[in-house]
């Protein structure tokens, strides 16, 4: 797939324009990761990055596997599938293995988080340098202050030393956070029972998808997918296309027990949280208008 053949995919205006409900009663720890989700993400969705990844002979897939998996190190496929989670197997290890074989691990760290930093300056304006320079140095302190056990993703950011760039430290930091929430969330679903096919079709019921149309995107097998629906249904949590009460109690314990592993970023925040999240998630909306995010606000819970 090519970059804009998933902006047509992706960035065409969504039939729900209002927050999914999960979204809007969010305890805070949530609440932080939604509002720096496109921040985090911008390298997945910039332009520039993907011109410059392109040039390279790079299509959007192997851009956002090798550009995401490269600070892992160079680990076998399968290892980066496992990490990612969402996604079939073969898929991600097929895309990494062939992006690897075009580039190398330092060009492609440095194409993509340079060029992130770039555009994303471009993108909030050099005038916002001062405010994105304190919530930058301040993110990156509480990254430093985590425990990276068992976060895969989060620790390959975590140990990559900090850009001088202002809003390269910004990105880097959100992305950061992101993957450390990311790797808590894997653990919470498999910790209460689930597989990655099962929470997405919890995951994209619960925020407001039609049942397929997120899930549908992760290249799962039809027949895995008709057992999980199968399972889920003997287990009453879903009723034809539509989660039962006892689904979302379900969804929403996982989502608890997510936040749960996220409190000590909040906590580390403290009273600078409200303010933090509040320009995060203006940056955040300025990213999303500048056609950097795509504008479904179930995508961005769900991403």
């Amino acid at each position: 797939m090519q970059y804009q053949d998933a902006v047509d995919a992706f960035f065409a205006t969504p039939d729900q324009t209002t927050e999914p409900s999960p979204v809007t009663a969010a305890a805070p720890a949530r609440q932080l990761r939604d509002a720096f989700e496109p921040v985090s993400m911008h390298a997945v969705w910039s332009p520039l990055v993907h011109e410059r990844m392109a040039a390279k002979g790079m299509d959007f897939f192997q851009a956002y596997v090798w550009g995401r998996a490269c600070v892992m190190g160079e680990p076998a496929g399968s290892v980066v599938a496992s990490a990612f989670a969402a996604f079939e197997p073969s898929l991600i290890g097929g895309i990494y293995d062939s992006a690897r074989a075009s580039m190398s691990r330092e060009e492609a760290h440095a194409l993509t988080f340079d060029s992130t930093a770039e555009s994303l300056r471009s993108t909030l304006g050099d005038d916002a340098e001062a405010k994105v320079s304190a919530v930058g140095e301040r993110l990156a302190g509480i990254v430093d202050s985590l425990d990276p056990t068992g976060r895969p993703l989060f620790a390959g950011v975590a140990a990559l030393g900090w850009p001088e760039d202002a809003y390269g430290r910004l990105f880097q930091a959100c992305l950061a956070l992101r993957e450390h929430r990311g790797d808590a969330h894997v653990a919470s679903y498999i910790g209460a029972g689930f597989g990655p096919v099962e929470m997405n079709i919890l995951t994209e019921l619960w925020l407001g998808y039609p049942l397929g149309e997120y899930s549908g995107t992760r290249a799962w097998p039809e027949d895995t997918t008709a057992a999980a629906i199968d399972g889920l249904t003997a287990a009453g949590l879903l009723d034809g296309e539509a989660l039962t009460a006892e689904g979302v109690r379900v969804r929403d314990e996982i989502e608890n027990a997510t936040d749960a592993m996220e409190q000590k970023v909040v906590d580390a925040l403290g009273a600078d949280f409200d303010a933090t999240a509040q320009q995060l998630a203006s940056w955040s909306e300025t990213c999303v208008q500048a056609r950097t995010f795509p504008p479904d606000p179930r995508k961005r819970a769900a991403g």
